[in-house]
């Protein structure tokens, strides 16, 4: 069963990448991200893992990542089965404030650079949250910090604006009774949701460390000021239960 709580709270998980894994996937990746590479997952990419209804990827790149970033989807093997491995060992852990997550989608690489960032957005449950498999929450793991800025973040608001249905009998629908979901286009191509009035919590983690974000939780970063940030995102995942 689904609760509201999971999807609007955050934690961490220290030491889910050790000194040893994040040598090697900074390996594999510096190995993977040749000149031609770096450019074609950076400057000169055309596609983003966000998407806006009614807007262009171009559209939506500007929106959410203004000053552009690295961005690889797919990522080696070896590094996609390493972070695998971390998640299921941390999967105690995550039960504990997250108990309906079942699964981690397939992780995506991202870089940020002087002046980059993410803007502030909700992921959302699902397309659409009635459907499964549903998203429970980001999970985001850092392997080199900047030297200066880049911190991530969350914020928290109490305007009604930013919810839209309350599911008073949702147990047949996996959630808990009385759960509410957010409206769609909570991000900065909605005026609305630029202008509704939030609270800023920042946090620069240890490198290793796993931050978890609920899925109806408004996170981004803060520009890199001085060297490049290097992490790992993906998404955690309730999926339904049979019988």
């Amino acid at each position: 069963m689904i609760h509201i709580a999971e999807t609007v709270t955050m934690g961490s998980v220290e030491g889910f990448l050790d000194v040893e894994e994040r040598t090697r996937l900074a390996t594999v990746m510096n190995g993977f991200l040749t000149d031609d590479e770096r450019a074609r997952f950076g400057e000169e990419r055309t596609t983003s893992i966000h998407e806006i209804p009614g807007h262009s990827h171009e559209q939506a790149m500007a929106v959410y990542e203004p000053a552009g970033r690295v961005e690889i989807p797919k990522i080696p093997d070896e590094a996609e089965e390493l972070l695998q491995r971390a998640f299921d060992h941390a999967r105690p852990a995550l039960s504990r404030v997250m108990p309906s997550i079942t699964a981690c989608r397939p992780w995506t690489y991202v870089e940020y650079g002087p002046g980059q960032h993410i803007t502030g957005h909700l992921d959302g449950i699902a397309p659409d949250p009635l459907a499964w498999p549903r998203q429970i929450a980001g999970i985001s793991v850092v392997i080199r910090p900047a030297e200066a800025g880049g911190a991530f973040y969350v914020e928290s608001s109490s305007s009604d604006r930013l919810w839209s249905t309350r599911l008073d009998d949702g147990t047949e629908d996996g959630y808990a009774d009385g759960m509410w979901l957010t409206h769609d286009g909570a991000d900065h191509s909605a005026d609305w949701f630029a202008q509704m009035p939030r609270t800023r919590w920042s946090v620069s983690p240890a490198p290793g460390t796993a931050l978890l974000y609920g899925s109806q939780l408004t996170h981004g970063t803060e520009p890199v000021l001085r060297g490049r940030v290097a992490k790992f995102i993906s998404w955690l995942i309730a999926e339904k239960h049979e019988g």
